[in-house]
């Protein structure tokens, strides 16, 4: 397949010692060579690298760079590409790109390297998004599980499924189409149900190995909550170790959500600071209560922070019941104090204060979250929102053909929902697409990659 020879700017736009300007294309070497001066680009051999300058259609130097030239099918997008090392100045490196693109060179849009890639066979979508996942790792977990999909685990599982239902299908169309081949297998609702019973198994048990995966990726929305004046801002900033939250002895202080984000044990927290909960008159206090609330609802974690050194009181009840149905670790602050709470379930008791117990805390949450436990199998799982809601898709198809069989309706009306099942797993590796899916899913890729 041809397309135009494209470029754009790889390296993050900003002031720093080297920039990358990436081309590629069928004409990627060609018509960068006449705006480089020194080595004969044309004359270089594959995965080759010359020194020499960038010129205008003047011949005036516009900057000092390395080029490296890397020739099809071996490099990323499986065309010609051409990689131009400049200095890293926003203004020289946009210049370079320039002089590039009046050679006759598109720019590239976004994602366009990793589209051509995936389009030329070189990678797939799920390696296509795991790029993405590796880019924007926040922990080190993130980046071990992006590299699992970049070397096509998933793919490998996500096609074998995809082979076991077309075997399935084969069957059926052989008894329809050729009734005659006494070698055949008769598929009938006796064989199909098990074989059906047995690949939905195992998606259902991507989906229940898949919630792991997704908190490795993008981290845990974690709310701490409590009443006014207890230590929740001295606990953001104890577990931060910066002073992020303003921190005072006047209840209600924190009058709005405050965001921030932390890695514990390898695991990213998406913090929340809470406003206090309880009853107020101050209408501006009365909209941080209602953010607070609303924080919970939506948390995947919740940290309770109570007083220990006052009693429970109305507002710690209501909080404790409005928690009980999360994931929560209740929290008993300032353990430097004399003690004055009576509560009759396991709290963690710390001092935000001394910063005793910080590590306790930081261990329970790891294992309340069942990431103390993490294995090398633990990587190689979907974790992509998209791949989740494909595979549940294809859990309702096969549904749709279970319940097909039961009622006893004709085996072409039952290969029906089973090849739409087979369509719906390709399209997590992009092996059955529609156009449009490809270019929502690359034009979120930023630009360059």
């Amino acid at each position: 397949m041809i397309y135009d020879t494209i470029a754009a700017i790889s390296t993050p736009y900003g002031t720093a010692g080297i920039a990358v300007i990436r081309v590629s294309g069928s004409d990627a070497i060609s018509l960068t060579s006449q705006v480089f001066k020194g080595k004969n680009l044309n004359k270089m051999k594959s995965h080759t690298i010359a020194y020499g300058h960038i010129v205008d259609n003047k011949g005036i130097v516009i900057d000092e760079v390395m080029v490296s030239v890397m020739r099809a099918p071996k490099t990323f997008t499986a065309e010609d590409t051409v990689e131009i090392s400049c200095h890293g100045g926003i203004l020289v490196t946009q210049k370079v790109l320039e002089i590039v693109l009046e050679t006759g060179i598109k720019l590239a849009e976004p994602g366009e390297f990793s589209k051509r890639a995936y389009v030329n066979g070189r990678i797939d979508l799920t390696q296509a998004e795991a790029i993405m996942d590796l880019i924007h790792a926040k922990n080190e977990n993130a980046i071990k599980l992006a590299l699992s999909g970049l070397r096509g685990d998933i793919k490998t599982g996500i096609q074998n499924l995809r082979d076991e239902l077309l075997n399935i299908v084969a069957q059926i169309e052989v008894n329809i189409d050729y009734p005659e081949y006494d070698d055949a297998t008769t598929m009938g609702n006796d064989l199909i149900k098990p074989e059906v019973i047995k690949i939905r198994e195992k998606l259902i048990q991507l989906l229940d190995d898949s919630n792991k995966g997704k908190i490795i990726r993008e981290g845990v929305k974690t709310a701490i909550v409590g009443k006014p004046n207890v230590g929740k801002s001295s606990l953001l900033n104890a577990l931060l170790k910066e002073e992020r939250a303003i921190v005072t002895d006047i209840a209600g202080t924190t009058r709005d959500t405050i965001e921030a984000s932390i890695n514990i044990g390898n695991i990213t927290l998406n913090l929340i600071d809470t406003a206090g909960i309880r009853e107020t008159t101050d209408l501006v206090e009365k909209i941080g209560v209602t953010r607070s609330k609303k924080a919970i609802e939506e948390a995947e974690l919740v940290i309770l922070v109570l007083d220990q050194s006052r009693k429970i009181s109305s507002e710690d009840i209501e909080l404790l019941e409005a928690t009980q149905t999360k994931k929560r670790i209740i929290v008993g602050n300032k353990n430097d104090l004399q003690k004055a709470i009576d509560l009759d379930i396991h709290m963690l008791k710390l001092s935000t204060l001394t910063k005793e117990g910080l590590s306790d805390l930081e261990k329970e949450i790891v294992k309340v979250l069942g990431m103390d436990d993490i294995q090398e199998k633990d990587f190689n799982v979907i974790s992509n929102m998209r791949h989740i809601g494909k595979i549940k898709e294809t859990i309702q198809s096969l549904n749709d053909v279970l319940n097909a069989i039961a009622i006893d309706m004709p085996i072409d009306m039952t290969e029906i929902d089973l090849k739409r099942a087979w369509q719906t797993l390709g399209e997590i590796t992009g092996d059955y697409h529609p156009e449009d899916l490809i270019s929502e899913l690359f034009s979120k890729f930023c630009l360059g990659k």
